[in-house]
């Protein structure tokens, strides 16, 4: 996949630096290496006229698949008090050693937990941590994925998130890339409605 990407508070520079260099690359090769043949056949052969309307989940199982396999933990929790640990809101995506990862397809009113999770991932906290890491990377939709991929029309994109961060800039101390999905090149998901009224998701050669 294409994506463009955000650097707030020197995102950019400090993923230059070796403690995050090697992890930032291959964080952005599992994106690149995802190509539209990966997203239409697992589309497809999972969602397509089913209970899939947007490629969100497809995104998703993807980059799972390949993070955790280049030994990024799941589902990794930010605190080790038991109440904390077992609820996936104080659970980040992914992490692995300096850097934590949020992929942010859900509604817009989420986005600021979406922003605010690698800061109590990074930040020191009274609450003991169960990682701690120093910087994050948030993933959003552009506005030509959100619609070529389906998505619902309450999801948060690349392009307005930017205006987030400048109203959160003294409240998210950290350096956090924002990262922006780019539509499929030869395909997309068209929605229609089944037999009994639901909206289900097509592939459509572009």
């Amino acid at each position: 996949m294409e994506f463009i990407t955000h650097s707030h508070r020197h995102a950019t520079e400090v993923f230059q630096n070796s403690d995050f260099k090697q992890d930032w690359q291959e964080f952005q090769d599992v994106l690149r290496y995802i190509s539209d043949e990966n997203l239409s056949k697992h589309f497809h052969d999972q969602y397509e006229g089913k209970r899939g309307k947007s490629l969100a989940a497809t995104i998703n199982h993807l980059i799972r698949e390949r993070l955790v396999a280049a030994g990024w933990l799941k589902e990794a929790p930010i605190f080790k008090d038991k109440d904390l640990r077992d609820e996936k809101t104080w659970r980040l995506d992914f992490a692995k050693n300096n850097i934590c990862v949020e992929v942010a397809f859900n509604h817009g009113e989420a986005t600021a937990w979406n922003l605010f999770k690698p800061v109590l991932s990074s930040e020191l906290n009274h609450v003991e941590k169960a990682i701690q890491t120093k910087a994050g990377i948030v993933v959003f939709v552009t506005e030509e994925m959100k619609g070529a991929g389906g998505f619902d029309g309450t999801v948060m994109t690349f392009e307005r998130v930017k205006s987030h961060l400048r109203a959160f800039h003294n409240l998210i101390p950290i350096p956090v890339m924002i990262v922006g999905l780019k539509a499929p090149k030869s395909f997309q998901i068209s929605q229609a409605r089944d037999a009994i009224g639901k909206k289900r998701g097509y592939l459509t050669d572009i």
